[in-house]
């Protein structure tokens, strides 16, 4: 049995579809799934009659469910209903006005959404999917594939080549699909600043250190001047001298794959 919660403040239409979820595995939804019967008279037939009496248990019982998952503090105003369908839309009421509030508070959390870090993109995709959603179920419909245009662009600067690879690509993503490919993009990135970090930090000793620019006066931290291009390796190619972006291999790849036609041509 699922566990349904008390009606709130902020809770109003994941209430409902919980409380309708219960009621249906109960098999006690038999009045919000039908209409009210006529009322019943001696020219009734049996059938009519165990059709009225089904909808008037089912319908009894819908509602006494139902207030007690509603705080007394507003009872007051639902007390008098003794029809589910009435039931529920006065509870609808009450909150339409609530609704709006809980609309524009998602709107401005929505277009303020920003990843700061090259980390954590599949978390911060589906929250801008999640708000999305919740949206929907408001009435405001955000088209899929400006969700998936604005979770891109809200990626920081480490993800240019990756955005400009999209908007050169003649496909359109889902958002599933840009989840996996921000996920296979954060690793290669990840592995990028790591090891930019990891020559930041060393400390080499002897005649390599002075060539790369280390010496106690630094402690540790590059000089201006120091040769990082020799140590670097870029995570297409394999190669050490340059990273990825600057690979000529990667560049003749992301041509042939339709990607990126102006920078291919540069590194040709």
């Amino acid at each position: 049995m699922i566990d349904v919660p008390i009606l709130s403040d902020d809770n109003h239409q994941e209430w409902k579809d919980v409380v309708l979820l219960h009621l249906g595995l109960i098999e006690m939804d038999f009045a919000i799934q039908n209409k009210e019967p006529p009322p019943i008279t001696d020219d009734s037939t049996e059938d009519e009659k165990k059709f009225h009496a089904q909808w008037t248990r089912s319908n009894r019982l819908c509602v006494y469910f139902i207030k007690t998952r509603i705080p007394r503090s507003i009872r007051g105003s639902v007390d008098h209903f003794d029809k589910v369908e009435s039931l529920f839309k006065a509870i609808d009421d009450q909150y339409a006005t609530s609704n709006k509030a809980l609309a524009s508070t998602l709107i401005m959390k929505f277009v303020g959404l920003r990843l700061s870090s090259v980390k954590g993109t599949r978390k911060h995709i589906m929250q801008v999917r999640d708000i999305a959603a919740q949206l929907k179920k408001l009435g405001i419909i955000l088209p899929d594939s400006f969700v998936v245009h604005f979770a891109l662009n809200t990626l920081p600067q480490h993800y240019s080549s990756f955005k400009i690879s999209y908007n050169t690509h003649q496909d359109n993503w889902t958002i599933n699909e840009l989840i996996t490919m921000c996920a296979q993009e954060e690793e290669s990135l990840s592995e990028e600043v790591g090891e930019i970090a990891m020559l930041a930090t060393a400390k080499p000793k002897g005649k390599f250190g002075k060539a790369m620019g280390f010496t106690a006066a630094t402690k540790g931290k590059l000089t201006p001047n120091a040769d990082i291009k020799k140590i670097q390796k870029c995570f297409f190619c394999k190669k050490k001298g340059h990273m990825k972006k600057d690979c000529i291999t990667f560049k003749k790849w992301m041509s042939k794959k339709g990607y990126d036609k102006t920078e291919a041509a540069e590194g040709t």
